[in-house]
């Protein structure tokens, strides 16, 4: 079974609370799936020290916390361009870890801000394997709604009137269910 983004940041927070070190989670407050909780496909949750909107200045909520040994960051793409570089500016200034787990791009393709500032500045970028649902390797978010893929709309869409729910594709599956590069 592959571990999604939120399952190996909740492994990830173990691991350092496992050996004494101090961990602060941020969650964006757009991500209203768990409320202050970051929630894993596994059943896994942690609770999210920081709930971020996008006029949260992260320096600054995070001047009071002592002693971090790193910051973890879910649904990373949903943050600004600015919110990424205070996170670089924190890791660089303070030497602490910042591990952030996101999307690359919306179901249409297209590089989310927030991911964009982090590709700019990132020190490594893993990507987490997914699969899809044809065996081969997942490189596509699709958006589905009423149990069939959509290829237009807003590029964040959580909740609504319409049940929304989004699968990984590989590109050949992507473009047959409809999707267009």
């Amino acid at each position: 079974m592959n571990s999604g983004k939120s399952d190996t940041l909740i492994k990830t927070a173990y691991n350092y609370t496992e050996r004494g070190l101090k961990v602060v989670t941020i969650k964006p407050l757009i991500d209203t799936k768990g409320d202050d909780r970051i929630v894993a496909r596994a059943g896994y949750e942690r609770h999210a020290d920081i709930l971020a909107g996008h006029d949260t200045d992260l320096e600054k909520m995070l001047d009071g916390y002592q002693d971090v040994a790193v910051i973890l960051v879910d649904e990373s793409q949903f943050l600004t361009e600015a919110q990424i570089s205070q996170l670089f500016r924190l890791a660089k200034n303070h030497d602490i870890s910042v591990i952030c787990y996101g999307l690359r791009a919306d179901f249409l393709t297209h590089t989310f801000p927030g991911s964009k500032r982090l590709f700019e500045v990132a020190d490594n970028i893993e990507k987490l394997p997914t699969m899809c649902f044809c065996g081969s390797q997942a490189e596509f978010n699709t958006r589905k709604v009423g149990g069939g893929y959509v290829f237009e709309g807003d590029q964040v869409a959580i909740d609504g009137e319409q049940a929304v729910e989004y699968d990984s594709l590989c590109g050949k599956c992507y473009q047959r269910e409809g999707g267009r590069i």
